[in-house]
């Protein structure tokens, strides 16, 4: 983390746990990676990469994409977005040495330069009716549709998807200090696990180390929240990808649902029903986080298990409450 951004943060109220009491919520979000990629030949060199079309990531428009083995199995998750020339791809930290390691291997001789951006650029996250309002000063507009981006003064706002309003900014460290005085006063610093939980309600997938080359992008619902495009052509485990959207049957996708329990699920722990229809289990958790009593969670499931709301978190464990995604499935 950068140095003066983490002294600041030292000298501020600890994060809250829990709801935002007024519901207006300030994250420092230094728990994702942030990678840099730039040079004459970072577009095409991402648009072999990456599952989602490098072309659309614009000034004003960001988006998801996976990052696949030569499987279709996704190693890891990005919200991509760019700044002037260079190409941005946030992970989670965890994650960050293995892809600037795996990703170079491909360079080649392409004239791109694939860097750790993390402590150049801070950011914070913005949640709630009052983000806008907070945001005002700094940006003459706020993007209106879900991945729009705003650049200005050297600063790029993002607007993520969620039930209420909600911004990413990503900046110099001075930049961002002063927004964080100007909104601490009215919004309430939360932990990292509140962010996550924002991202579990939009139906957003986060891949850990854990979950790693588990899960084609169909199964986490990327096809259907702008993180793959069919009409790019050849990336990375694209034949697999695109065999699976036009000729596959897809047995298994993520859904969105709450456990009670008391142990917190971890990313890739085993999900059981009684009537799986392979000696697979019947599905992994994603991603889990507290929410009242127990866990709201992502987890990717058999199709048939959930329909028949008889998926268990452990063999013996409590069983799954399956929710609404904010999105449709495809038909």
């Amino acid at each position: 983390m950068n140095i003066e951004w983490s002294a600041f943060l030292a000298s501020r109220a600890e994060p809250a746990r829990g709801a935002s009491e007024n519901g207006c919520a300030l994250n420092d979000l230094s728990h994702y990676g942030l990678i840099r990629v730039e040079g004459e030949d970072a577009e095409p060199f991402l648009q072999g990469q990456m599952t989602n079309d490098m072309r659309q990531v614009t000034a004003t428009h960001s988006n998801l994409a996976a990052w696949c083995n030569a499987k279709g199995r996704m190693l890891a998750g990005f919200r991509c977005f760019r700044r002037g020339e260079a190409f941005y791809l946030q992970t989670p930290l965890e994650n960050l040495s293995l892809v600037l390691r795996r990703l170079k291997l491909y360079v080649l001789r392409s004239k791109v330069d694939i860097t750790d951006a993390g402590d150049d650029l801070v950011r914070i996250g913005c949640t709630g009716v009052c983000a806008e309002a907070l945001l005002q000063p700094f940006f003459d507009e706020r993007p209106q549709q879900v991945n729009g981006v705003r650049q200005q003064d050297r600063m790029t706002l993002i607007r993520l998807p969620g039930a209420d309003p909600r911004f990413e900014v990503i900046g110099p460290t001075e930049q961002l200090l002063e927004i964080w005085r100007t909104a601490e006063g009215r919004a309430l610093r939360m932990d990292e696990d509140f962010w996550a939980l924002q991202e579990i309600r939009a139906g957003i997938p986060t891949l850990f180390q854990s979950t790693s080359e588990t899960f084609v992008p169909q199964m986490t619902n990327m096809q259907l929240i702008d993180g793959v495009s069919f009409t790019k052509g050849c990336y990375t485990g694209q034949e697999v990808v695109a065999r699976m959207q036009y000729l596959g049957k897809l047995k298994r996708r993520m859904y969105l649902a709450h456990v009670d329990t008391t142990t917190l699920p971890s990313p890739g722990d085993e999900l059981f029903a009684r009537g799986s229809a392979s000696g697979q289990g019947a599905g992994k958790i994603v991603d889990a986080r507290a929410n009242g009593g127990g866990y709201d969670l992502l987890a990717v499931i058999e199709i048939a298990g959930a329909e028949e709301d008889e998926v268990c978190l452990g063999e013996n464990g409590p069983r799954l409450k399956i929710l609404n995604l904010p999105y449709r499935y495809a038909e």
